[in-house]
């Protein structure tokens, strides 16, 4: 009877003290944000589920390129399922070059190529390529499908409606590419589970990790070496100087091997470029330091 109570008492303990810490983790990043011109949005979540975290997690954020990764897994779950092979080609006419941010473009002006799939993921995800993601979607059959494979993973508060050609016409379109910190991070936590792709899990895993934009947000102040496989997402400054979205999501891995899941959405900001990578920054090495203890 007296081994009960004692052990009752010592995971009473162990629950208080898990309580308090991750309590004095909210109030770190609620200090982080509370006087910026900003709407932000955070979620964390453990890789086993049991240390979770959000502020402001169920409001809806422009995703802007963060949902190439979105885009990158349902294309995936295609190679999965045998239905393409990332060495496929697909042509790629002058026409489709349009004119927006994409090393491809710049690398092929006249197009007139083939890229495998292979290459046009390397291109959306670590490069964030807009002309690679829309060529991409019209594989795919359009965000459209991309959308109702998000939904099949059993994951609400995402929506993927529109393609970079179609959010580049009109400022409102990009917040209609929506998703919730919970529900990105419940994302992330699903495939670092393998509960999304098996066979190309290490595939994505590595052009996540090798996402070239984006190095001052998650990754920002981590320790150097720190493995960290992310997705950024960057949205316009209006003419009264607000941008809509500067976004960082991504998995952290810690020296032990352990992992978190953690999605960071900053939007309309009146805040300088600097400042938003540095909330992101700040807000990502807060949770390092708490996992590691």
């Amino acid at each position: 009877m007296i081994k009960k109570i004692i052990l009752t008492l010592v995971i009473l303990l162990s629950v208080s003290n898990a309580f308090t810490q991750i309590e004095k983790l909210r109030n770190e990043i609620d200090n982080i944000i509370a006087d910026k011109r900003a709407r932000i949005g955070v979620a964390i979540k453990s890789e086993d589920g049991h240390d979770t975290l959000s502020i402001n997690g169920l409001d809806k954020f422009p995703m802007q390129s963060v949902y190439k990764y979105h885009l990158a897994l349902s294309v995936l779950n295609l190679v999965d399922n045998g239905k393409i092979n990332l060495n496929d080609k697909v042509v790629i006419r002058k026409d489709d070059l349009l004119p927006y941010y994409s090393p491809l473009r710049e690398k092929y002006p006249e197009g007139n190529v083939e890229l495998t799939i292979d290459e046009l993921i390397q291109y959306a995800v670590s490069m964030s390529d807009n002309v690679a993601c829309d060529l991409l979607f019209r594989l795919l059959g359009g965000p459209p499908v991309v959308n109702d494979f998000i939904k099949s993973q059993v994951i609400n508060g995402i929506s993927i409606v529109a393609t970079e050609e179609e959010m580049h016409s009109g400022w409102d379109v990009q917040y209609r590419n929506f998703s919730t910190p919970v529900a990105a991070a419940e994302l992330l936590n699903k495939f670092r589970n393998k509960l999304i792709i098996t066979s190309t899990y290490d595939y994505l895993w590595k052009v996540m990790t090798e996402t070239s934009t984006g190095p001052k947000r998650l990754k920002g102040l981590l320790p150097e070496g720190t493995v960290v496989a992310h997705k950024t997402g960057t949205g316009p400054e209006n003419k009264e100087g607000m941008t809509s979205a500067i976004n960082d999501i991504g998995i952290v891995v810690l020296p032990n091997g352990k992992a978190f899941a953690i999605a960071v959405f900053v939007s309309d900001s009146y805040e300088t470029m600097e400042i938003n990578e540095e909330i992101i920054a700040k807000i990502s090495k807060a949770a390092y330091d708490y996992f590691l203890k």
